[in-house]
């Protein structure tokens, strides 16, 4: 063997090259679209944390503001979506899941005050429903749970992982509902997290991570029911058979 010739063939090299950068030509496209995404979360997470301080009546015009930005999150996903189904799905969805998972805790939480999908903001909201994952991607326009094939979807993980994030909310907004004078809010928020805490009791969950999300909604349980057994000392509910105003049966709008 001639000692100019190479041992190794340099082309392996020039492909790994090229390979590698196309990689990190693929993230930084991702990460810069996901960037975005965060922002637009953040503006929607800018008006649901006005729901502590805004009286029920006023929910039709917060929901609306919401909507707006959620339109935001739509296309961002979307734009995601197209972008991320021309790689392997596992190979890159770290990179999203959380933006993800967050922009859904959005769309869930306004689906709870009574907004999307097809709702008119400007009647009065009903509260307490909580939306499908199918749901949820109809909204955001792309495949759910998808298993036959490897494109962006949403999972049921990221949709069980931002509902904690729901209950630890609506939580806080049991106490700050009784400080602008709505006894009935807690009532409704209570039955609501029992549900769901019972749904995820249903669940066989082997993700740690989703196990001990779980778990915390006991608490998040609790804590509304701290406020209701207060509210119920202090004579601010009536109990079931009791007529009169602050009858436990539970208005969709105050």
């Amino acid at each position: 063997m001639s000692s100019e010739t190479p041992v190794l063939d340099p082309g392996i090299f020039t492909f790994l090259k090229e390979s590698l950068e196309e990689e990190t030509q693929v993230r930084d496209t991702l990460t810069q679209i996901v960037q975005r995404l965060d922002r637009a979360v953040a503006v929607a997470q800018g008006h649901l944390s006005r729901v502590h301080s805004t009286p029920r009546a006023k929910y039709p015009a917060l929901v609306q503001a919401l909507e707006a930005a959620i339109g935001d999150e739509v296309l961002i996903v979307q734009e995601l979506s197209e972008v991320a189904s021309k790689h392997p799905y596992y190979k890159y969805n770290q990179k999203w899941t959380r933006s993800v998972q967050a922009a859904i805790g959005t769309v869930l939480y306004c689906g709870w005050l009574g907004g999307l999908p097809g709702s008119d903001a400007t009647q009065p909201a009903e509260l307490g429903r909580l939306l499908t994952l199918e749901e949820v991607g109809a909204i955001f326009k792309v495949p759910t749970n998808l298993k036959t094939q490897d494109a962006f979807h949403f999972t049921i993980e990221e949709y069980l992982l931002s509902l904690p994030d729901l209950t630890s909310d609506l939580s806080r907004l049991a106490t700050n509902s009784v400080t602008l004078g709505d006894f009935a809010l807690p009532l409704i928020i209570s039955s609501f997290v029992k549900d769901l805490f019972a749904g995820f009791q249903l669940l066989n969950l082997k993700n740690d991570i989703l196990r001990k999300r779980a778990d915390a909604v006991k608490y998040d349980v609790k804590r509304v029911e701290d406020v209701v057994y207060d509210l119920s000392l202090r004579g601010l509910v009536k109990r079931p058979g009791e007529g009169g105003e602050g009858d436990t049966e539970m208005p969709s709008a105050a």
